[in-house]
C-alpha cells in the first residue's frame, strides 16, 4: 500500500523536472550507487535512467539517497508531493540544512555535541585511542608537563619482554623524535636550557663550554683592533709576575694558579634531580592529563575527520540508550 502511494504521488513530478534532476546528478563525480547497480551505473546516461526510474517509483528513497546533493530550487520541484509524510520529512530535513533556522541551529549544535561525547565515550571504551602512549604521542610537550617530566626517561628506550630488535630499534627512533618536538616547543616558549628534556649534567658542561668558547672568540676578536699594544703589556706583566714567584710546600708556584688549584670539583655543578611524586599524585596529574585531551576531542582539535562523526546517525542510539536507562533508575528511586 505504501509503495503504492509513493508511486501515484511520484507522477506529478513532471517529467521535465524528472529528466533535469537526473541529467545534473548523472554528470556528478562519485554519486552512490547500491553495490547491485554499480556495474550498470558506469556511463552518464545509465546513471540518468537509474536515477530517472528511482524518481518515477520511490520519491522518499530518492530524497534519502540524494537529497543532500540537491539545491534549493531543486527541492522547491518536490513541493507538490509534500502531502506525503516522507517526502515533506525529508523536505524539512533537508532545507534545515540548506537555510536552516536559529532553532535548527541550536538543534544540531546539540545533536553534534552528543554525537561526539558518544563517540568520546566509545574511544574510550577501545582504549587505544586515549592510551598514555596514544596521547603522548599527538601532544608529547603536554604530556611532558602533566607527566613526562616526572617519570624514568631510561625506561622508554629499554627493549621490552618479547619485544624483536627491529622493533626496538623502531621504538627509540620515534621516542627521539617525540623528545625533539617537545624540546622545539621548550625552545619556543623560552624554557631555560638546563630545563629542556633529556637535558643532565654532561650536556650542561657542554653547553657551559660551547658558551665559555664563544666567549672567547669574541674577546679575541675585540683585541685585535690593540693587539700590538696588549702583546706589550703582556709581556711587562709576565716580567713583573717572574718577579713575584712565590714558594709553596718548597715548589714555586705561580700566583695566577693559586685560584685554579682550588677550583671545585664538578660536583658543583646544577645535579639533574628528577621530582619524584607518589604513585596517588602521578595517578591524577594523568588523569587532568587526559581529562585535557578528552576536550580536546569534543571541541573538535583532533585531527580526525569529524564529518564522519558529526553526521553519524548511529551514534545517537547511544543517548537512546542512557535516556532509557536514566528514566529506569528515576522509576526504581520512585519506588
Amino acid at each position: 500500500m505504501k509503495l503504492e502511494n509513493s508511486s501515484s504521488m511520484a507522477t506529478t513530478l513532471s517529467n521535465q523536472s524528472m529528466e533535469k534532476l537526473s541529467d545534473r546528478l548523472s554528470a556528478l563525480d562519485n554519486l552512490y550507487f547500491p553495490r547491485a547497480q554499480q556495474s550498470t551505473a558506469s556511463t552518464a546516461s545509465q546513471r540518468k535512467s537509474i536515477l530517472i526510474d528511482l524518481l518515477s517509483r520511490d520519491v522518499p528513497l530518492f530524497l534519502e539517497r540524494y537529497g543532500s546533493q540537491l539545491t534549493s530550487d531543486e527541492l522547491d520541484e518536490f513541493e507538490t508531493l509534500k502531502n506525503d509524510y516522507e517526502v515533506n520529512w525529508h523536505l524539512n530535513r533537508l532545507r534545515s540544512v540548506i537555510s536552516p533556522t536559529q532553532e535548527d541551529l541550536k538543534s544540531r549544535s546539540v545533536k553534534i555535541k552528543n554525537r561526539r561525547r558518544a563517540y568520546l565515550d566509545k574511544l574510550i571504551s577501545d582504549g587505544q585511542y586515549f592510551s598514555e602512549d596514544a596521547m603522548r604521542e599527538r601532544e608529547p610537550y603536554l604530556h611532558h608537563e602533566y607527566v613526562g617530566k616526572f617519570q624514568d626517561p631510561s625506561g622508554r628506550s629499554m627493549a621490552r619482554p618479547g619485544e624483536r630488535w627491529s622493533e626496538t630499534l623502531m621504538r627509540r627512533s620515534e621516542e627521539a623524535t617525540l623528545v625533539k618536538k617537545i624540546r622545539d616547543e621548550q625552545q619556543r616558549r623560552g624554557v631555560a636550557r638546563s630545563d629542556w628534556v633529556g637535558f643532565d649534567n654532561q650536556e650542561l658542561e657542554n653547553v657551559e663550554e660551547t658558551e665559555e668558547e664563544e666567549e672567547e672568540e669574541t674577546e679575541e676578536e675585540k683585541e685585535e683592533e690593540t693587539e700590538e699594544e696588549e702583546e706589550e703589556e703582556e709581556d711587562e706583566e709576565e716580567q713583573d709576575k717572574g718577579e713575584r714567584d712565590i714558594s709553596v710546600n718548597g715548589q714555586e708556584v705561580h700566583p695566577d694558579n693559586l685560584d685554579a688549584s682550588n677550583d671545585t670539583p664538578s660536583e658543583t655543578r646544577r645535579p639533574a634531580v628528577m621530582e619524584t611524586l607518589s604513585t596517588e599524585e602521578m595517578q591524577e596529574r594523568l588523569d587532568q592529563f587526559a581529562y585535557i585531551m578528552q576536550e580536546k576531542f569534543l571541541l573538535g582539535e583532533d585531527s580526525l575527520d569529524y564529518s564522519k562523526i558529526d553526521e553519524d546517525e548511529t551514534l545517537d542510539d547511544h543517548w537512546m540508550k542512557e535516556a532509557n536507562y536514566d528514566a529506569e533508575e528515576k522509576y526504581f528511586d520512585d519506588d
